[in-house]
């Protein structure tokens, strides 16, 4: 099995030893869900998928993190969507948010393979970086951790799976408190919602997976088989995630010129904090 697959916007690595594949986000550019990484998440899972198939045991467990320091991902990609939606451009829309359901979807499935999927967030996880990793079957996130979906500030709503994932975890009432607010949750209060799985110190985040593995590694199957069960008690289908992409990418299209404007404000917010972020 190859130790390493990189590409433009993502790079991963096996930890052999520990039967842990490594990957983390390194997009060009602001750290959101460009459709460069977007097509390097796909391109990843395509050749992960076929190594692990032809070396089942080489990998028990898929950790996807970031390489830009104090961001996990800002999530969809603002300019973009400004753009097409002054374009009036829904297919364009609509093809952005399938493919990337279609990635998240993957990991909530753990590809279909019986490894375990984790999400390692070590920095802020926005919109749909927040989505992302509530797809993994756990979140290890670091103390300073910062979790929030935006959308609404820009009178819109995340569609790329917060509300299926936060249902499914702590209810629909809570969910749609959550997404209406657009507030910011620290990683403690969400361990306290459950939905961080294990909190960790700043800094130690890749030291608590490699405890988490460590201490459930005697019970893999038990864990593994675990969170195959949720998935099919409650499962969240690819199907359901591209209805609700279907759904967001005409509301997106109701925006006006101030809801586009405060969008493209985040956007430049963004962007000025990214020039201040050194990588990991």
């Amino acid at each position: 099995m190859p130790v390493s697959l990189n590409y433009e916007n993502l790079r991963g690595e096996l930890d052999a030893e520990s039967a842990i594949w490594w990957a983390r986000m390194a997009p060009l550019g602001r750290p959101s869900f460009t459709n460069g990484l977007l097509r390097d998440i796909d391109r990843m899972h395509a050749d992960l998928t076929n190594v692990m198939r032809a070396a089942p045991d080489a990998v028990r467990h898929v950790v996807l993190g970031s390489s830009v320091h104090g961001i996990y991902n800002l999530g969809g990609d603002l300019a973009l969507f400004a753009q097409l939606i002054r374009a009036g451009d829904l297919d364009g829309l609509r093809h952005y948010g399938h493919v990337a359901v279609e990635a998240i979807h993957r990991n909530h499935t753990a590809f279909g393979l019986p490894v375990t999927t984790i999400a390692l967030v070590q920095g802020d996880a926005l919109g749909g970086g927040f989505e992302c990793a509530l797809a993994h079957d756990v979140i290890v996130a670091e103390r300073s951790a910062k979790f929030g979906l935006p959308e609404v500030l820009f009178n819109l709503f995340p569609g790329m799976g917060a509300y299926s994932f936060l249902s499914r975890r702590i209810g629909r009432v809570a969910a749609e408190r959550m997404i209406l607010s657009g507030k910011m949750y620290g990683a403690a209060e969400l361990h306290g919602m459950g939905l961080v799985d294990v909190l960790a110190e700043d800094g130690e985040g890749e030291e608590a997976v490699r405890e988490y593995v460590e201490r459930t590694g005697r019970r893999f199957n038990a864990h593994r088989a675990l969170f195959e069960t949720r998935r099919r008690v409650e499962p969240v289908t690819l199907d359901e995630l591209r209805h609700v992409v279907d759904g967001w990418a005409e509301a997106a299209l109701k925006l006006g010129e101030a809801d586009l404007r405060k969008m493209l404000r985040l956007a430049g917010a963004q962007d000025r904090r990214v020039a201040g972020s050194p990588a990991r």
